[in-house]
């Protein structure tokens, strides 16, 4: 069972409002265009604990977070 967490930016949606760049700034950035994508060289971009943060702030939902929502113990 894949127990990792998976964060995906859909450039298909994406307007470059930047809110998830605000809330999780060790995860996203805005390229060259505007558009927001994960950040090179973060280890695990769905550990961070304001990733889903941002999912929420995005303004058009081009954030997908799959996978685990918490610690083991706390899931059911």
């Amino acid at each position: 069972m894949d127990t990792s967490t998976r964060v995906a930016v859909d450039r298909d949606v994406c307007i470059g409002a930047g809110q998830c760049a605000l809330a999780a700034p060790a995860v996203f950035v805005q390229d060259d265009d505007g558009f927001s994508t994960l950040r090179h060289g973060h280890p695990d971009p769905g550990a961070d604990p304001t990733v889903r943060e941002a999912a929420r702030a995005c303004p058009v939902g081009a954030i997908k977070v799959t996978g685990p929502q918490g610690p083991p113990e706390a899931r059911p």
